[in-house]
């Protein structure tokens, strides 16, 4: 994907090296996931994690939950905010060429199938 100047990726910090790696695969999965079964279809971390839903034990996006739970008033509104940032990076770093919009306040994307 191609973010345009005014577009900016953020460091996610608060959580170890280890577990940034894996939820950086993990979200890379949910990607190609998602690519292959709703190729035309917009997505964010919301669509890929289940929608308002949050059910993120047993995966490695239970570590940015555990970053906020003491600190925040709504941890799982922080976690998801660190979340997208990392989503926005594996997007940025992916091979594929993405859309991008922001709607309803958070940031979507939509893969561009060149073979369609």
């Amino acid at each position: 994907m191609v973010l345009t100047p005014s577009s900016q990726l953020r460091e996610v910090t608060g959580v170890c090296d280890d577990d940034r790696v894996a939820i950086r695969h993990f979200l890379q999965g949910a990607v190609y996931c998602w690519c292959k079964n709703r190729p035309h279809e917009w997505f964010s971390l919301r669509d890929l994690m289940g929608g308002e839903n949050y059910h993120w034990e047993g995966t490695p996006m239970i570590a940015l939950y555990r970053k906020h739970e003491a600190n925040s008033p709504d941890p799982v509104k922080s976690a998801g905010k660190d979340g997208g940032w990392l989503l926005k990076s594996v997007i940025d770093d992916d091979s594929r060429t993405f859309e991008t919009r922001e709607a309803n306040l958070i940031r979507e994307y939509r893969w561009v199938n060149r073979d369609a």
